[in-house]
Formats: C-alpha cells, sequence, structure tokens
C-alpha cells in the first residue's frame, strides 16, 4: 500500500505573488508529491500551502520550501496580524493513509536536523514530536514572536531542539512536528474594535478556560477594517464547528456585535463541514457514512 503523509507549511508572506507563485512551482516540483492547494490572507500577510505525498517525497518538499523561502522571505521587513517567529513559521506532518503518527514524528525530526544543518535555521519541536510537555502547544512555542525570540533562546528552558540558541537573522526560527488533522477556522465580526476580538478569543480558547480542542486569538482585518476570531480546531470532533460559532455569537451579542462571516484557511475534512450542516439543518438520525453520497464513490 502506498503510504501518504501530509503536510500544511505556513509561509509568513502572503503579499507578494511572485515569492508564492515560486514556492508553489517548488512544491510541484518534488517527485512523489501534489500541491492541493495554498491560500493566502492580505491582513495576516501569511500563507498555508497543503502538500501530500510518500513519506520521502513529503521530507524532500518540506525542506525545499522552506530553503526556498529562507532566501525569499525577510522577516526583519514583515508586518501582519499573525503572529509569527520564522519565514517557515511551522511544518506539521499529519498521517494520512497507511502511516503513523509515530512516523511522523521521524520524519519531522529528520526534516528539522537537515533545516539546521544546511540552511542554520534552528527549530522547535511541537505537538506530537514536543520532546517537552511546555512545548506541545505552538502558541507557547512562538510566543515573543521573530522580534522576541533572541532573548527567549538564551533562557534556560527554551533552547531549540536543533540548532544553536541564535535565530536565522532573516529566517528566524520554524516550529515543526506532528499532528493530527485541524482545522484552520476564522469568525468575522461587524466591528473594527481588536479588543472585542481578543476578548472572545480568551474566552472560547481552551488555555484559558475555554473548549478543549479550540486555539483562539483575537486578530484586526485591516484590508476589510474588521475584527476576526481567527482559531484552530484541533480535535474537531470534540469541538465541532458549530459549537464555537454559537459561542462567538453567545459573546458577541454582549459587546452589540454580530457574526458576518466565518473562514475556513486550506483544506478540512469533509466530516467537519458536515457536522456542522447536520446541527444547522436539524437532521434527525444522520448517517455520515451510509447517507454521504461521496462516501460510497470514492471508499
Amino acid at each position: 500500500m502506498t503510504k501518504l503523509v501530509e503536510c500544511v507549511p505556513n509561509f509568513s508572506e502572503g503579499r507578494d505573488q511572485e515569492v508564492l507563485d515560486a514556492l508553489a512551482a517548488q512544491a510541484r516540483g518534488v517527485a512523489g508529491v501534489t500541491l492541493l492547494d495554498y491560500s493566502s490572507d492580505q491582513s495576516h500577510n501569511r500563507s498555508v500551502f497543503t502538500l501530500v505525498g510518500d513519506p520521502d517525497g513529503i521530507a524532500e518538499a518540506a525542506f525545499r520550501l522552506c530553503e526556498l523561502a529562507s532566501e525569499k522571505i525577510d522577516l526583519t521587513k514583515h508586518t501582519g496580524a499573525h503572529p509569527r517567529m520564522g519565514a517557515t513559521d511551522v511544518i506539521p506532518f499529519i498521517p494520512v493513509k497507511d502511516v503513523t503518527v509515530a512516523e511522523c514524528v521521524a520524519i519531522s525530526k529528520t526534516v528539522a536536523e537537515r533545516i539546521w544543518r544546511e540552511l542554520a535555521i534552528p527549530s522547535f519541536l511541537y505537538e506530537d514530536s514536543a520532546t517537552r510537555p511546555e512545548r506541545q502547544n505552538l502558541a507557547t512555542v512562538r510566543k515573543g514572536q521573530f522580534e522576541g525570540m533572541p532573548e527567549k533562546l538564551l533562557q534556560d528552558d527554551w533552547a531549540p531542539d536543533y540548532g544553536a540558541r541564535q535565530v536565522h537573522p532573516t529566517a528566524g526560527v520554524t516550529a515543526i512536528g506532528a499532528r493530527m488533522p485541524l482545522v484552520a477556522f476564522n469568525v468575522n465580526l461587524d466591528t473594527s474594535d481588536l479588543a472585542i476580538a481578543k476578548a472572545i478569543a480568551k474566552t472560547i480558547r481552551g488555555s484559558s478556560g475555554g473548549y478543549k480542542h479550540c486555539k483562539a486569538l483575537g486578530v484586526l482585518l485591516e484590508d476589510r477594517d474588521i475584527a476576526q476570531v481567527s482559531m484552530n480546531m484541533v480535535n474537531f470532533e470534540g469541538t465541532p464547528l458549530y459549537r464555537v460559532v454559537e459561542a462567538i455569537k453567545f459573546e458577541a451579542r454582549r459587546y452589540g456585535v454580530r457574526v458576518i462571516g466565518t473562514e475556513v484557511v486550506g483544506l478540512t475534512p469533509a466530516k467537519a463541514l458536515i457536522d456542522a450542516a447536520e446541527y444547522y439543518l436539524q437532521i434527525e438520525g444522520f448517517d455520515y457514512g451510509r447517507q454521504v453520497l461521496e462516501n460510497h464513490l470514492l471508499g
């Protein structure tokens, strides 16, 4: 059976189309790898690429993309709403077919070692690859961002897993790891008050006492002049999308604010969306495996 691994590198560039085109061309040029999708956000100044391939090909693609990003993206000149610490900010490896999480952990370590050895970019291992419990959470790893990393790397508990205690001068630091699929999901509000989005994000995210499988922050989309609750849903079955949407609507009302739209970034498992459809349509006795046509055609 063919082993398949998904890789979803996030790059700190969402405005320069020439750079994005170069990254896409690089991804398409790796044997055994398919570029499924990439999307960019100018306010976040960030792009998310989704690739799938065999383990060797996906490891090669991840390295080549990080190498090209280090040549094309200069974090000393980067501004954007989304937190970031690296030109290639994060590289997750996700098991898709006949591959275990442990195998993805091994891939992440191989890629991290090569990125340091050949590119002099240090990295932290995160999620299932984390070497310490406090490094599992990407937000904790990235705290301080690019500007604060030189000082952070000198702290006793924050030596990189690969590399020296100094950032790459323009490409920063990269987080690399293995994880299960997540949904990058954003909710837009009809206000430009960033404080409201931040307050709502604090209420719903797991680290602040909200939903266990929700990571959230408030950002301002300057091109649209609206605030957004930007989320990573790390287990869409444990905390479904509709639940956070309804919670955000509830919290927004206290500020006289409405939800005006939502956004899925990159690719998402179909079940995450079908679960939301089942909830809002109030379908009784729905059987996802039996009643979805595509499951029979593709299964």
